[in-house]
């Protein structure tokens, strides 16, 4: 499989490109001679990466989070979710598989669990609408968190969209009320949600699956009202660039963090959550796992009100 490297990435890309070349003469010529270089290679490389993803500025986290070969919503679903059962429909108007979810159980238990899905080649992207979701997905995600309340059943969604489709059918079919209900809906759930924004938090779009109990978020991710590109063109008229864009508008993890927006970062292997997506969904899994046993026991009420406080302390902390 062919290695997507970033435009920040190209000397690691010229390095790992070397080791190949180092590798195959090797094979070919005499064996085991150029192992010594190989492995200085292969510790500079190892280096560099965790030196690069370590000072990341804002634009080029989001050109992480953006990365095609980040761990996808049917990843997270194989990866972490037992006897997976996947819901379609929203009882209304059809299925909208920008937003899949279903039942399944996660580590024994019995959860509901939904997400954005990107799709990763031409014909996977055009069914998933590159994440982009119309309203009969969020339609789709109200049924799917009334059906957890029913059961009494945790809900754990993955928030990964540019987001929500702007298209005229969507707009006809209500895009923007469909997004309220589900904002609503997640909002006044009546059972532990834990929602965490594994690669790019777009817009409403986002938001209408990411109002949990608990909110997390992975290191290189990013969560903003807006693309940079689109603050970039809606701001300033296309005078600056997306680059400054995306350091005004504070919308890295670690920024989110600092004004409570996120309860918590989820660390990534070096090199980002695509070098190594099987230790990326174990530690997504970690922390989901210690969220919910964190809201294990809670009544209805006290979920509500934990949920409450946590939305309007946003609020007060931007008027401080």
């Amino acid at each position: 499989m062919a290695v997507h490297y970033l435009e920040f990435e190209r000397p690691i890309a010229d390095l790992e490109s070397k080791i190949e070349e180092l590798s195959k003469l090797s094979e070919t010529s005499n064996p085991g001679a150029f192992d010594a270089e190989i492995e200085a290679l292969r510790a500079r490389t190892a280096e560099m990466r965790r030196d690069t993803y370590a000072h990341l500025d804002a634009w080029q986290k989001t050109q992480v989070a953006r990365h095609p070969d980040r761990p996808h919503f049917v990843d997270y679903a194989q990866g972490l979710i037992e006897e997976f059962v996947e819901l379609r429909g929203d009882r209304k108007f059809a299925d909208d598989q920008a937003i899949m979810g279903g039942l399944g159980r996660f580590r024994g238990r019995p959860v509901v669990v939904m997400g954005h899905e990107k799709g990763r080649d031409t014909v996977t992207r055009v069914k998933h609408n590159f994440g982009y979701a119309r309203p009969e997905g969020y339609r789709k995600a109200i049924r799917l968190m009334e059906m957890a309340e029913r059961f009494h059943l945790p809900v754990i969604s993955f928030v990964d969209t540019p987001a929500a489709y702007p298209g005229v059918a969507s707009e006809e079919r209500g895009v923007a009320e469909a997004i309220a209900r589900s904002t609503e809906k997640s909002l006044m759930l009546g059972v532990p949600m834990v929602a965490v924004v594994t690669g790019e938090g777009g817009s409403g779009g986002a938001l209408g699956i990411a109002c949990g109990s608990r909110v997390l978020i992975l290191e290189h991710a990013v969560y903003s009202v807006i693309p940079p590109e689109g603050a970039n063109a809606i701001l300033w008229r296309g005078a600056r660039t997306a680059d400054e864009a995306a350091k005004a508008m504070k919308i890295t993890a670690q920024d989110l963090l600092g004004m409570k927006i996120v309860d918590r970062i989820i660390p990534e292997p070096p090199g980002g959550a695509h070098s190594d997506p099987e230790t990326a969904l174990k530690s997504v899994g970690d922390a989901i796992e210690e969220e919910l046993k964190a809201l294990e026991g809670l009544s209805s009420d006290e979920i509500l009100k934990q949920r409450s406080e946590r939305f309007y302390a946003i609020g007060r902390a931007g008027l401080q």
